[in-house]
């Protein structure tokens, strides 16, 4: 029963990283990490759903898809090492990007928890990240190429 209970556990969680892990999913992490605005309001005249209802799609699909994962984690149906295994700490990285916009957008359209489980998964990935490599730092440019040197 237990041995069935966690194939069935790792089967929902390989199904929802599917679409982070399929091509399509690249595709739309690079796009969200390669955004740019100045403010709130730039953002949403260049990505928000009046205006960019594709871009708004693929940011739903990804913030969603980061939530959903934390909420497990946060309820303890799936550790958080898991997830670093299958996403390493891209979580991380798109998070790090929207930290300042998500809580703008939840206050406007969703309420102030709205995508507090995709905080708690980015909090996590950090943690293990920093603990296999204290030197870690998710890098200003996120996906963007970095010289060496």
């Amino acid at each position: 029963m237990k041995q069935t209970l966690e194939t069935r556990k790792l089967s929902f969680v390989t199904s929802i990283t599917n679409q982070l892990l399929s091509e399509e999913g690249q595709r739309r992490y690079g796009e969200l990490l390669n955004m740019e605005w100045r403010d709130y309001d730039d953002f949403e005249k260049k990505y928000g759903s009046d205006y960019n209802l594709d871009n708004y799609a693929k940011r739903m699909n990804v913030w969603k898809t980061y939530n959903t994962l934390g909420m497990l984690v946060r309820e303890k149906l799936i550790e958080p090492e898991v997830i670093y295994k299958i996403d390493t700490a891209n979580g991380c990285f798109i998070w790090n990007k929207f930290k300042d916009i998500i809580p703008e957008w939840s206050k406007r359209y969703g309420g102030g928890e709205v995508f507090s489980d995709f905080k708690f998964l980015s909090d996590e990935l950090l943690r293990i990240a920093l603990s296999k490599d204290p030197s870690f730092r998710i890098p200003e440019t996120l996906s963007k190429y970095v010289p060496s040197g």
